[in-house]
């Protein structure tokens, strides 16, 4: 095999990083750096376990783009801030320690050479999605703590898969196709694409989407298993002759209009304008400035976790 294409959800791991990882952890002038250290670690462990030769750390340059929003009005709205000046876009709530240590790995990414890429008007998943549905010559791997990912795997024109942080790296679960189609109960000819349906039917409280009312997610892989795919499940809710459940059916026509929205809210974007802050995802092997990388290092008192970097660097 050969090695892949490590896509990392940047925003996914120093959130999950700066609350998995004690606050206790300052920088010598005592700026919290707890983020900033566990996304370098978390950087190297995935760095060791997968050998990529390429990897982009993927950016959210609009968390709450404006064609979802106008689709499904909801949509992560109970994540914007309060009291933000009129006509300026969505600003979402992050911890007032979390800001500025994004800075700080933006810096050392930059200082470091490791590629970051991001789209005007697209959620990093759109990102992830997009490179992942371009590549054509190696694996991918896709690192993020979000479910919404899972329906980028595919086995086909390249293998994707998505490790999946939900219960923390340590206990991390690499999905591919089949272990989807296990593990959800959708189709595995299409695991990919009925993941996307069935999040779309069960909806997610934490984005804002409802999903079909008195539809969870077992009703969903259900109807997918039998049906194949949302349309065909439209389908037979709309012909009288189906053997659909009249409570299922009359369900799923109440709520036509919602179904057809989410569509391009819940999948996530193969075609958005990526672009690289480098001029190739290769993965450097040596800091591209090692004078600036230092000095950050010493900085904010990451010095470790640069070394652990540089010491799964050096292993590939």
């Amino acid at each position: 095999m050969p090695a892949p294409l490590l896509l990392l959800d940047g925003a996914s791991m120093w959130f999950r990083s700066y609350f998995g990882v004690p606050s206790s952890i300052k920088a010598p002038d005592g700026r919290p750096v707890n983020a900033v250290r566990g996304f370098i670690d978390s950087t190297a462990v995935v760095i060791t376990q997968h050998k990529p030769s390429r990897l982009a750390v993927c950016l959210d340059l609009d968390w709450r783009p404006q064609f979802r929003v106008d689709l499904i009005p909801s949509y992560k709205a109970h994540r914007v801030a309060e009291e933000e000046p009129a006509g300026e876009p969505d600003v979402e709530v992050v911890p007032d320690d979390l800001s500025p240590q994004v800075d700080m790995i933006m810096e050392i990414l930059d200082a470091f050479g490791i590629p970051t890429a991001g789209a005007p008007g697209f959620e990093a998943d759109d990102v992830l999605g997009t490179l992942a549905a371009q590549e054509r010559n190696d694996p991918v791997v896709v690192v993020s703590g979000d479910r919404d990912l899972l329906q980028v795997v595919a086995d086909e024109p390249v293998q994707v898969k998505v490790l999946y942080l939900g219960r923390g790296l340590s206990k991390a679960t690499l999905f591919g196709p089949a272990q989807v189609a296990e593990q959800y109960g959708v189709p595995l000819d299409r695991a990919g694409a009925a993941y996307a349906e069935l999040a779309l039917l069960r909806g997610d409280p934490s984005d804002g989407l409802p999903g079909v009312p008195g539809v969870g997610e077992k009703t969903a892989a259900t109807l997918l298993a039998q049906h194949g795919s949302l349309e065909q499940i439209m389908a037979a809710a709309e012909d009288p002759k189906s053997k659909m459940a009249k409570g299922i059916r009359t369900k799923l026509k109440s709520a036509r209009d919602y179904i057809e929205a989410a569509h391009t809210v819940v999948r996530v974007a193969t075609d958005a304008p990526v672009t690289l802050s480098t001029s190739t995802d290769d993965l450097p092997l040596h800091a591209a400035n090692p004078k600036r990388t230092a000095e950050l290092a010493t900085r904010y008192g990451v010095g470790s976790s640069i070394s652990r970097l540089q010491k799964a660097l050096d292993a590939l």
